[in-house]
């Protein structure tokens, strides 16, 4: 029997409109009947600032934040005919246009190289994009499905306060739709973070406060079915916020959804209380001291009796001698070299001469105690070497802190008194995760002059991420909403407390806050004018932020102040070894990628898809181009040079031929340990599908 609704719509006088309304009538129905239900909403609309303005693209009106699209029917002499939604014609400048796209259109992402930071030798690049979310998660599925070990992200929490747009408007307390727009826009971007997790191993970690946790909890539990998902209390303000007709907040949640087989929470303190003032470390970690001189008094001619080479075991990595120092003005490559060794000078970043912390004779000393500790980073190309300070070593003496034993090269294994490892607690209550000093306050000090609504604390997001990386060195980890950029900054301190390799990819957009946009305006500037770009999130906070870290210099190029705190102790001039590059998402013609035409912007997704480490190939060749980690076969009939020009280090290589018996013919003669990716049909293919998905969101399966 017909349904009053399906009687009502059988009076539709027009078939066109009939259909369309019958078709989501039956997409509403096909949802569940119990458990999370909302609106849908029409796709996001993202603006395409450097597509060029032709017949037959969608456009609006640059000057404004949310508009109808009109479509162009022809342009000439710099000037745009254009059908609104009306169906009126109206002439505009070209120049006053932008073109836009609706999600789910076809798009093809590619990334803009914006800069680099070299601190980190042979390690895996941290990756900073900035671009619209949605698109490079798209992006993402060429390079890293099923790849991502964690994702982080502190989403808006949708307050209310215009802390985020829709369909480039902003959504305050008014709209009636707020909540179930911020769900529709959550559920698109979850749906695509879930096919990039490690089915075998991985979580994904959202924070939220209480005005969309029950909502956000529903959609996970609904999106990760059968999968264990937690939420925990986090206090991040003790002080509290107060909230009218209710108690003052000073907590925030933490959501876990807990994928295949992923490692249980511990944790050296309960996570509940700030550990006992004995206690140094708030996990238990003893964190080992760089051996080069790094902040004040750190080059050679500082002092000339510790510039001397370490001899290095190239088999095992582990330290094998010393040699003499070596006086001022005489060049260390007249040091001869040790057979089976590698010869260790203490070099900063820059290939600068720094020196040692410590003399020949304690280098030796300390090594035979155990006290002293070397390895190779991945790649076998770079030392890091460690040692205990004087005050671990006299904390020791106390009790204070205790070696357990050795490892396999013979150093010590130590932890803190108290630092047996337990359960984590579901209430957090740390010092360390007090949002004002060590998040604000810690981001003035990165960036003096500036700041930043809300910034996660430093430590909070490196504990919540430790919990899951902490025995995974090469983990990666994601954040597609980046904000200041904490999550990066978080993943290189834990690299520096274990020697890890652990790389981050991080995404944020360019956008200006209400008031300075406001502020703008009124001075005659609008989005894309380089006055507007340099005030955005990435610009103005996100990037600068991140190279002060890593670089321990502000963007006003004095030396940062302070020193970082728990866990692992120094100053934050000091900076951090870890590699750093910075894209912009790009927005690539799907003609040109047919024909080939498109390899620079292509370049970096393929540099990514293989691990993101060494140097790039950033333009074709002639024949083929080989780096560190993977290798581009332009010319197919020339393989068998390509082939034997690759060395043991290359995982990937990319075959440009558009014939499936020639690309099954070359992968044949290839390593079985290379993985072989045909260009450009795979990248096509892949976000053609990615398209199709989109065109519908269907209901999730009862």
């Amino acid at each position: 029997m017909a349904s009053e609704l399906d009687v009502l719509l059988d009076k539709v006088a027009d078939p066109t409109l009939r259909a369309d309304l019958k078709r989501q009538v039956e997409l509403l129905r096909a949802k569940r009947r119990f458990g999370l239900v909302f609106e849908e909403h029409l796709p996001e609309r993202v603006r395409l600032p450097e597509h060029s303005v032709r017949r037959g693209t969608r456009v609006v009106l640059r000057d404004h934040d949310h508009d109808e699209p009109h479509e162009v029917v022809d342009v000439r002499r710099g000037k745009a005919t254009v059908r609104t939604v009306d169906g009126d014609m109206q002439t505009v400048a070209v120049e006053d246009l932008v073109v836009v796209a609706d999600f789910g259109e076809p798009i093809y992402p590619g990334l803009r190289r914006l800069g680099s930071l070299r601190a980190g030798g042979d390690k895996p690049a941290h990756v900073v994009i900035k671009g619209e979310n949605y698109h490079v998660l798209e992006a993402l599925q060429f390079t890293h499905a099923g790849k991502i070990d964690c994702i982080y992200i502190d989403p808006p929490y949708n307050s209310g306060a215009r802390d985020w747009k829709y369909n480039n408007d902003y959504v305050d307390s008014d709209d009636s739709y707020r909540h179930s727009k911020w769900l529709a826009f959550m559920h698109r971007r979850l749906r695509l973070a879930k096919s990039l997790l490690n089915p075998e191993c991985s979580v994904l970690i959202v924070t939220i406060d209480e005005k969309e946790f029950l909502r956000l909890g529903l959609l996970l539990q609904q999106l990760f079915a059968d999968t264990k998902v937690q939420m925990v209390s986090s206090v991040v303000n003790r002080k509290g916020v107060p909230r009218k007709q209710g108690f003052a907040r000073v907590d925030e949640y933490l959501l876990f959804v807990y994928i295949g087989d992923v490692g249980q929470a511990v944790h050296s303190n309960d996570m509940l209380s700030d550990p006992r003032p004995t206690e140094v470390s708030s996990n238990g970690l003893v964190s080992w001291v760089g051996l080069r001189r790094r902040g004040s008094e750190w080059r050679r001619s500082d002092r000339p009796g510790s510039f001397f080479p370490i001899y290095v075991d190239t088999q095992f990595g582990q330290i094998c001698g010393a040699g003499e120092s070596l006086p001022l003005g005489v060049d260390r490559s007249t040091v001869p070299e040790r057979e089976g060794c590698l010869t260790v000078w203490p070099l900063n970043s820059k290939g600068e001469e720094s020196r040692w912390q410590l003399s020949p004779d304690n280098v030796l000393q300390l090594r035979a105690q155990g006290l002293l500790r070397s390895y190779f980073q991945k790649g076998g190309r770079t030392v890091t070497i460690e040692y205990l300070s004087e005050g671990q070593r006299q904390q020791i003496q106390e009790g204070q802190i205790v070696v357990d034993g050795r490892d396999e090269h013979g150093a010590v294994t130590v932890r803190h008194v108290g630092s047996k490892v337990q359960q984590a607690k579901s209430v957090w209550n740390l010092d360390a995760h007090g949002a004002t000093a060590y998040g604000t306050q810690l981001v003035s000090a990165l960036l003096p002059g500036r700041s930043f609504p809300y910034p996660k604390s430093l430590y909070a997001v490196e504990d919540t991420i430790r919990f899951f990386v902490h025995g995974k060195p090469d983990a990666v980890v994601l954040d597609f909403f980046g904000g200041s950029g904490t999550t990066t900054h978080a993943l290189a301190r834990l690299n520096r407390q274990d020697g890890g390799r652990r790389q981050s990819i991080l995404v944020t957009n360019n956008e200006v806050s209400v008031e300075e946009a406001r502020s703008l305006r009124s001075r005659g500037y609008r989005p894309g004018d380089p006055e507007w770009e340099a005030l955005g999130i990435f610009e103005h906070i996100t990037r600068p932020r991140i190279t002060a870290a890593i670089t321990g210099v502000t963007h006003e190029g004095e030396r940062l102040n302070g020193s970082y705190r728990f866990v692992d102790e120094f100053p934050m001039s000091e900076g951090l070894d870890e590699n750093v590059e910075f894209f912009e998402l790009t927005y690539l013609d799907p003609e040109d990628i047919e024909v080939s035409a498109a390899f620079t912007g292509l370049a970096p997704l393929l540099w990514l898809r293989a691990g993101g480490r060494g140097e790039m190939i950033e333009h074709d060749a002639p024949h083929h181009a080989v780096m560190d980690t993977y290798g581009v076969l332009f010319n197919p009939d020339h393989w068998r040079s390509f082939v034997s020009s690759l060395h043991d280090g290359v995982r990937t290589v990319f075959i440009v031929t558009d014939s499936p018996s020639i690309f099954a013919a070359i992968v044949s003669e290839l390593p079985a340990s290379v993985e072989a990716v045909r260009l450009y049909e795979n990248y096509l293919s892949t976000f053609g599908l990615n398209t199709r998905k989109m065109v519908t969101i269907e209901a999730e399966p009862e």
